[in-house]
């Protein structure tokens, strides 16, 4: 259902472009006739019907560019359901923001999961245009929130999935090209205690601006030849007072016009966007609360921060020549200055919040277009009891549909501990990587990818992409095994630890992996931790029956049929009967 959605708004998209890319044409060949027209009637006719073709000529332009608006905002729309479409059919990795800025440098599950980078969940997720949107994406895959947070993010999700003309606006306002808006220099320079042009005598400089506007007159007058008495005296003088106020406040206006052009990059995208939220009609208590956020005394913020952008675009126009020329005259720059300043000490404070609600909205949009595209997803449900994590019929939420394969996972009481073996690529590691992900996916508020899912708050240590380190100076057991320490470090927090441990303590002898991991494992159960370990060696499974029930054995299996090796990818309980590493080796031709 959502293919045949996605194809019909693409559909319907790209007739409208065709029909106002016509309309567009047509209009400049009119606009043609009347530059043609205009031309004869000032040279045959009368005064009058040269008015109403210039009148015409600018009606035609005003036309035009509205339909260039609707043209390029067309194309944007096409290509929002293009990367749509694709991502539905698994051709989305490489086509977004992949986060990698937001990879940390250790953490306890991030790389293990493949959170950030290409090909990560937080590229498949991601449709924050602003960079705090995307950190705001981030934190929430990095950590859990609480329990009241979830529910009210699920309700926001929710609302929002069903929401795709508003969630397509977010995606789709302003530019074509996908823009970040510094928020942190936004925020920055808003909250700034700084206050440069303090003690400016603001009524006296406003006086002199307008006798600078005289004396441009009075120039523009002098250069053509009137014969004023004094004239020059006159613009001369103002001119030297000009000078001297710029030369007095020329610090404190380079420091306001500097700062203020390193915060205001892509204003115009976050007023369109706040506006957008602004404008929208929200129900659930999150979402109400964020839009509710943005009142502020007098104006709306999207109207605040057009206001900031129209002061930047005449910030920007300080390098025109006729600017520069009689610009100091009139003290444009002091004057620039003390209109942003005026704009900061007003609105500035304000920023932060409007900035975080937008971020805030981009990040449970995120969500609703992974709820929207998998409508087979469910939101679980938070348990009292913990340790507890129960679901059936999980997937990867990375992996096509047509491949994923669903299995259950059932941790709390009595079966604390699930200790999985089976064959080289039976899927052990993919299984823990597909409880982990949809578990960063609950507690972050999203739907995960199954027919049912309880579970307490878990923190997530685990141990999958463990790797040596040649700049280190460490052998991959001793990452390992540093890494162990941290997931039993986890333990002393109040929330209990989820364990997801592959082929555990694989860097060392057969005597040593049974003594340790034992060791380990009943540390962790003895801190109420719950989790899931992956090991080759059979011996390990041993330290089931010692556990007093706390523990129990699954498997994957494989089938070897005609020299080829097969795989169901199914949970099965017990453990693993046969291993498949000779016949692998002797697959791909070495000789054993």
């Amino acid at each position: 259902m959502p293919a045949a959605i996605y194809q019909q708004r693409l559909s319907k998209n790209q007739a409208e472009l065709v029909q106002a890319d016509r309309q567009a044409r047509q209009l400049g060949n009119v606009r043609l006739v009347v530059i043609l027209c205009f031309a004869a009637s000032c040279w045959y006719a009368p005064g009058w019907l040269s008015a109403l073709d210039g009148v015409l000529f600018f009606a035609v332009g005003w036309r035009m560019r509205k339909l260039e608006a609707l043209v390029q905002s067309r194309r944007r729309a096409i290509a929002y359901y293009e990367r749509a479409i694709a991502r539905l059919q698994g051709d989305w990795t490489g086509k977004g923001s992949d986060g990698q800025r937001f990879r940390p440098a250790s953490h306890c599950y991030a790389n293990d999961l493949d959170l950030f980078g290409k090909s990560s969940l937080f590229e498949y997720l991601c449709q924050a245009r602003t960079a705090l949107g995307q950190s705001y994406l981030a934190a929430w895959m990095l950590s859990s929130a609480d329990s009241a947070t979830i529910s009210a993010r699920q309700q926001s999700v929710g609302e929002l999935s069903a929401a795709l003309d508003f969630r397509e606006q977010l995606v789709t306002v302003g530019e074509e090209v996908r823009r970040e808006i510094h928020a942190e220099y936004l925020t920055d320079w808003g909250e700034s205690a700084s206050r440069p042009l303090q003690g400016v005598p603001v009524a006296l400089m406003r006086g002199l601006s307008v006798l600078g506007l005289f004396a441009v007159f009075a120039l523009l007058a002098d250069l053509l030849g009137v014969g004023i008495p004094h004239l020059r005296i006159f613009y001369l003088t103002v001119g030297l007072l000009a000078a001297g106020a710029l030369f007095r406040w020329r610090v404190a206006i380079r420091a306001v016009l500097h700062g203020a052009e390193g915060a205001a990059m892509e204003v115009g995208l976050l007023s369109r966007l706040l506006s957008l939220i602004e404008t929208q009609r929200f129900t659930t208590t999150l979402l109400t609360a964020l839009q509710k956020s943005l009142e502020s005394e007098g104006a709306a913020p999207s109207r605040r921060i057009r206001e900031l952008q129209r002061l930047m675009d005449l910030v920007d126009s300080r390098d025109h020549f006729v600017v520069r020329l009689l610009g100091p005259l009139v003290l444009w720059d002091l004057q620039l200055a003390l209109a942003l300043e005026s704009w900061r000490m007003q609105q500035g404070q304000a920023m932060r919040k409007w900035i975080e609600a937008v971020a805030s909205v981009e990040a449970l949009a995120s969500f609703a277009t992974f709820h929207f595209e998998h409508p087979e997803a469910v939101f679980p449900k938070l348990a009292d009891q913990a340790p507890y994590l129960l679901a059936t019929g999980l997937r990867h939420p990375l992996m096509p549909p047509e491949q994923a394969v669903a299995n259950d996972i059932a941790l709390g009481d009595p079966v604390r501990l699930l200790l999985v073996s089976g064959s080289n690529m039976s899927g052990k590691s993919t299984y823990m990587r597909t409880i982990g992900t949809n578990l960063v996916l609950a507690q972050g508020g999203a739907p995960v990818l199954a027919s049912r899912f309880e579970w307490s708050p878990l923190q997530i240590g685990a141990s999958i992409s463990t790797h040596d380190s040649l700049q280190g100076n460490i052998s991959r057991f001793y990452a390992e095994i540093l890494r162990l320490r941290d997931v039993l470090h986890l333990t002393a927090n109040p929330m209990p630890v989820l364990f997801l441990l592959d082929e555990i303590l694989s860097g060392t002898n057969s005597h040593d992996r049974r003594i340790g991991a034992e060791a380990i494992l009943r540390n962790l159960l003895r801190r109420n931790a719950v989790g899931i370990v992956t090991t080759h060696d059979l011996a390990l499974t041993a330290i089931v029956d010692e556990m007093s029930g706390k523990a129990a054995n699954v498997h994957f299996q494989d089938h070897l049929v005609e020299g080829r090796m097969q795989f169901d990818y199914k949970v099965q309980p017990g453990v693993v009967t046969h291993s498949n590493a000779i016949a692998l080796m002797r697959a791909v031709g070495l000789e054993v």
